[in-house]
Order: structure tokens, then C-alpha cells, then sequence
């Protein structure tokens, strides 16, 4: 009988010190400071010009609950939590039935969250299992619950909430998926909505229709079972003949929100914002988009794919003299496919790779006129393997030909000879120094684009050679600001000289030789088709693997690389290749064309040299003689040099 007395007399004590307990966090929150609503979750992303692109949610886009369907209120309270009006902040029945079933599974196959706990961990808190997160949550809740009504409360759960594909709040998701206003939505269009925050990537109707409709099949019985929806009404929904709109008013490009989503990964690296502000909101990212080239890029890329198809393309501009993203395209159509082909893609990038290689021959001792013969050869390794690698349909010069030759038809051959007279390792180096931080293997094909690297991180290479040597950090983020405008974040403008400008210039100029009539010859350069299109000097390089097609070209102003391929890597057209030349072309000329002509300035200790392109003999008066430039000192003996001052903004 003690025993038993003992347990009474404790379970009392344990039911009155939670009693006084709950009593003393509920007064507690009382006397808080008061939480603001409306300034919580609003996220703003501006473009170069500071004029904003994307709104996170806001007090321009925030609805009052009066302006919601009573459709949507009633599926929302149904999904999420049924006893919302009758609770304070935490549904302590459900949290039991939810601790039992997750014990009889071993495992968490059942949450408890109520609305107002859901609104507060959108609002303040990350995302994380950590117990002093949870406590955070539970004291935000109580504050949440003493402060507002619950009505209040619902408003502005479905003011911030996130309904996927870049839309955070009713009325953004409203005008997005339906092109209506939030209070105007049909009993089925609130019901799909209602059942997209569980999982907005998977449950919106422009990612996967299908997923969308079972998931509104759910919440369409939870209202059911709430008493909202009668058992007929519930047979007679129709979700098969909506209209799925996908698209919004304003800034209305399918491919935006790839920068966006680029913008988001980067402020994530930024040691200077608070982490609860990164995921929940409260934020003015001020960005290097130029939205007029986001534009430009989008038109190009349209005009030359289609639809139907399942190519796809990925692409970014930046500006060499400061490393700043103005552009970025992350596949063909953000609705129909989030993933970021720019960013998280790695892909093998061809003969792209090539530059790399042959600004360190020309560090190496290696001239624009060093030859090497171009025919089929096998090679032999270590331990006696053999590569036998091809030249694009075929084609050998079978004599010497020059660096530039090599660089204009993209010969493989020269590449790989190249390579292996320097050793393996001096292009594996070289592309570290450049910025590229992919690891990469020493292997006889690496010339060649045989490894596989993003093409953000490949685009740290190009931004070196395009700046003249120095590194920059390709960023997209140029300040950060609280609602209250407190600087949180600003970059700092850093470059690091890490090439020779004198080789550097000389490999800019011979990737002209890409689209020069001189080299015009046994072959034709790569790019050759463009040539009568292009209204400036670039440097230019193509690169093609079975299953990929790149086109990079730049000023000293102007980077652009563009990538086709599938995601299954299965093989590639030759027409494909046609497609991301002519989508670089008609996005860069379209870009600069009220722009100078701008190159880069010829080094002081440069000279040039009228030598035969193929040969590289000298040569003044053939319509194969193109201008050579080297480091003085080392040109080839009996040559005249010319002055180069006046070659430097000729097409």
C-alpha cells in the first residue's frame, strides 16, 4: 500500500509541478516583447540596377484573411491541423497519438506541429533537430499564441508560408499557379494549394501534376472528416481540368529563378548573416544580375531549342573585371525542372579544356608558331598502355602545324602531344592555379575535356584568362541588408595576378584564330561559321564530347559560356553543337552591340609577327599569313616585326 500510495502521491506531484509549470511559460510569453508579424519572411532580390526581381513575400503582396477563399482556410486547417482554434500553440493530445506511433515504428513516421509552431520556424528558426532549436520553438510559440488571435496567427502563417517554385504566400501562389487573386480560388484550386506546403517541390501542379492530385485526394478526406466538405461534394471534385497557369506577372522568365536559386546556395556560404534570417527571411540581397542580359540569354535560348525536346542547356555570363554573375541559366524551363544544371551539373567539358593547356606551353617555352605534325598517332604510356586518340571527322594536316593552326581546328593530336611533352601534372596544376577546384587526375585524355567539372567552377578558369591573368571570385551577391537596412554584407573586390600577361595576351589573341579566314586551309576553324556575324574581337573556343556541346567566348568585358547536352548523357547531334554556338552569338551580340570594341592592351614587351597560320613560315603576302605574336626574344629568326598597336581592336 506504501508503494502504491508513493506513486499516487508522485504522479499528483509531477501533474501539479507541469501544471505550474505551463502556467509559468504561458505567463512568461505573455509579458515578452510582442513578435512582428508582418515584418518576418519578407525576402527581396535586386539586380545591378538595385530594382527588385523577386519578392520572398511582403507587405505588398501580404492578403488579408477576409481576402482569402474560405475554401483554402478550411482545407489548410484540415491538413494541418484540425484543432487549431481549440489549442494553445501545441495540440498536446496529438503529440501524444504522434509520440505512440512513432515508438510502435520505430521511427518518425508522424509529426505534431501545429500552425502556429510551423509559422514560427518559417519566421525565425533553422531547420535543424537540435534540442535547444526545439525549445527556441516552443517559447516563440507561447510568445506567438499571448500576443495574437488566431486569426492573426492564420494570416500570417498564409501570408509566408512556401508554395513552391519561388512563391512564398497565398496570394503570390494564387497569381502563380491560377492567375488569380487568393480569394477567388475554386474549391479545387484551394485544395491543391492547401496540400503543396508539406512538400512544395514534389506537390506543386507545375512540378508533378500527378503528386499534386494525390496529395489534394488527402486533403480533400481530412476536410471530409472535418465536416468541411460533405461526402458528395468531396465525389464530385474535379482536379483533372484546372488550369495551370505556372507563370508571373512581373519578370515573367521561365529561367530566373535559376539565379535566384544560385543567389540562395551563395548566401548560404556567408558567414556574416544570421542563419535563422537565411532560412526564414527578413532579408535585402542586393545582386550583380543584369536583368537585361538574363532577358537577352532566356530570348536566345528559345529561339534556338524547343520544348518538345529533351536537350538541355545550361549558361552564364560574368563580368571578367570583377567576377560578378550577370546571368545564368540553369536549364531550359525552371518549371519543369529545378535542377541547376550551371551549378550542381558536372559535366565533361571537352576541348574547352584546351586554353588551359596551352597557356602553360606558352609558360613552358612553347611559341603561337611552335609545330608539331598533326597525323594519327598511337601513344604509349606507362606500363605499356597505348591511347590512340582521333581529330574530329578524321581530319590530320599529316605536316607540322602551328599552335594557332592546332588551336583553330581544335586538333587533338597537338593537344595530347603537348600534353605529354609537359608532363601530366602541368595541366592538372595549371587549372588548380586558374581557379578551377574540381579535382583533377593526371590522365593522357585530360587536353581532351575527358573530366567532369561544374560549369561555374569551370568558368573560375576562363574569368583568369578573360580578366588577364588575375583570379577573381565569380560571386552573386554584392551586399546584404536587414529590413531595417543594417549593412550585414558587402563584397570586397579582391583580384590576385596569378598568370603572365604577356602569355596571356598571346592566348587571347590566338583564340581568334577560331573564326580567321587565314587559317582557312586543309580544315576550318571551328567557329568559322559565325565569322561574318561577329561585330567585335573575341576569343573564342568550342569544345564537344559524345555527349556534350560548349561555346565559351569573351572580351575583356564579356564572359559567356554555354553548355547543351541531356541529363542521361546520352549522345549529342551535330546540330546540338550549331545551338549553343548561335546561342552564345545572339545573346553576346545582342549584349554589346552598343558597346565599344574593346580588347585588350598589347603588353609592352610584345611583338608581331606576319607568318604563314598553318606553317608558321614567314610569310607577309599569302592569304594564309596572319599576324604571330610573341614575347620579344623569342620569335623566329629572320622574322620582321610589325607594329601591333593598330591589330588590337580589328575583328
Amino acid at each position: 500500500m506504501k508503494k502504491v500510495s508513493f506513486l499516487i502521491k508522485s504522479c499528483i506531484f509531477l501533474c501539479s509541478l507541469g501544471i505550474i509549470t505551463i502556467i509559468a511559460l504561458y505567463t512568461y510569453a505573455y509579458f515578452s516583447p510582442k513578435i512582428e508579424l508582418k515584418s518576418s519572411n519578407q525576402f527581396y532580390i535586386y539586380d545591378k540596377n538595385q530594382d527588385i526581381v523577386h519578392e520572398g513575400s511582403g507587405t505588398t503582396e501580404w492578403v488579408d484573411l477576409d481576402d482569402i477563399s474560405p475554401y483554402l482556410i478550411d482545407a489548410v486547417i484540415s491538413i494541418e491541423d484540425k484543432n487549431f482554434y481549440k489549442h494553445q500553440g501545441f495540440d498536446y493530445l496529438r503529440i501524444a497519438k504522434a509520440m505512440l506511433n512513432n515508438l510502435k515504428n520505430r521511427n518518425i513516421v508522424e509529426g505534431a506541429s501545429t500552425i502556429s509552431q510551423q509559422y514560427i520556424k518559417n519566421m525565425y528558426l533553422d531547420f535543424d533537430k537540435k534540442w535547444s532549436r526545439k525549445i527556441e520553438e516552443a517559447f516563440l510559440t507561447l510568445e506567438l499564441e499571448m500576443h495574437y488571435s488566431k486569426e492573426e496567427i492564420l494570416e500570417g502563417y498564409l501570408n509566408t508560408i512556401n508554395y513552391g517554385q519561388g512563391n512564398y504566400g497565398i496570394e503570390n501562389a494564387s497569381e502563380y499557379y491560377f492567375n488569380k487573386k487568393a480569394k477567388d480560388l475554386s474549391l479545387e484550386e484551394a485544395i491543391i494549394l492547401a496540400g503543396i506546403p508539406k512538400n512544395p517541390s514534389n506537390y506543386n501542379p507545375v512540378s508533378n501534376l500527378d503528386k499534386a492530385i494525390k496529395r489534394a485526394k488527402v486533403v480533400a478526406e481530412a476536410m471530409y472528416n472535418n465536416e468541411y466538405l460533405s461526402e458528395k461534394e468531396k465525389n464530385n471534385l474535379n482536379f483533372e481540368n484546372l488550369n495551370i497557369v505556372g507563370s508571373k506577372k512581373a519578370n515573367n522568365l521561365q529561367t530566373l529563378m535559376y539565379y535566384q536559386d544560385a543567389v540562395l546556395n551563395e548566401l548560404k556560404t556567408l558567414d556574416n548573416i544570421p542563419k535563422s534570417l537565411m532560412d526564414a527571411g527578413g532579408l535585402k540581397i542586393y545582386t550583380t544580375l543584369n536583368l537585361d542580359s538574363q532577358k537577352t540569354l532566356e530570348k536566345a535560348i528559345l529561339n534556338h531549342m524547343s520544348a518538345d525536346n529533351e536537350l538541355q542547356v545550361a549558361s552564364v555570363i560574368i563580368n571578367p573585371e570583377n567576377g560578378g554573375v550577370e546571368a545564368l541559366v540553369g536549364g531550359l524551363d525552371y518549371a519543369q525542372s529545378q535542377y541547376n544544371r550551371a551549378i550542381s551539373s558536372k559535366r565533361q567539358v571537352g576541348s574547352t579544356m584546351k586554353p588551359i593547356l596551352y597557356y602553360a606551353a606558352l609558360e613552358n617555352d612553347f611559341t603561337s608558331a611552335t609545330t608539331f605534325l598533326s597525323a594519327p598517332t598511337t601513344f604509349t604510356l606507362e606500363n605499356n598502355k597505348t591511347y590512340s586518340p582521333s581529330n574530329y571527322n578524321d581530319k590530320y594536316a599529316n605536316k607540322e602545324i602551328t599552335m594557332a593552326a592546332a588551336i583553330s581546328y581544335s586538333d587533338n593530336i597537338y593537344a595530347v602531344k603537348t600534353h605529354l611533352f609537359l608532363g601530366q601534372d602541368t595541366l592538372v596544376n595549371m587549372a588548380r592555379k586558374m581557379g578551377i577546384q574540381t579535382t583533377l587526375k593526371e590522365n593522357a585524355s585530360l587536353p581532351l575535356g575527358t573530366s567532369e567539372i561544374s560549369m561555374l567552377d569551370f568558368a573560375n578558369a576562363y574569368t583568369t584568362l578573360a580578366s588577364g591573368g588575375y583570379t577573381r571570385k565569380l560571386h552573386f551577391i554584392k551586399k546584404v541588408e536587414d529590413l531595417n537596412g543594417n549593412v550585414l554584407y558587402e563584397y570586397k573586390d579582391k583580384k590576385d595576378l596569378v598568370l603572365n600577361e604577356n602569355y596571356v595576351y598571346i592566348l587571347n589573341e590566338l583564340l581568334t584564330s577560331t573564326y580567321n579566314t587565314a587559317f582557312v586551309d586543309y580544315n576550318s576553324p571551328t567557329v568559322m561559321s559565325l565569322s561574318a556575324k561577329l561585330s567585335k574581337k573575341y576569343a573564342i573556343k568550342t569544345g564537344s564530347t559524345g555527349s556534350d556541346c560548349w561555346m565559351v567566348g569573351y572580351n575583356k568585358k564579356h564572359l559567356m559560356l554555354v553548355w547543351n547536352g541531356y541529363d542521361d548523357s546520352r549522345e549529342v547531334k551535330v546540330s546540338d553543337g550549331i545551338i549553343s554556338k548561335n546561342i552564345w552569338l545572339d545573346t553576346t551580340e545582342e549584349i554589346l552591340k552598343d558597346k565599344e570594341n574593346t580588347w585588350y592592351d598589347v603588353p609592352k614587351n610584345i611583338i608581331g609577327i606576319p607568318l604563314n597560320a598553318i606553317t608558321g613560315a614567314y610569310d607577309e603576302k599569302s592569304k594564309n599569313s596572319n599576324i604571330f605574336y610573341f614575347v620579344k626574344g623569342t620569335e623566329p629568326n629572320g622574322s620582321k616585326e610589325i607594329a601591333v598597336a593598330k591589330n588590337t581592336t580589328q575583328k
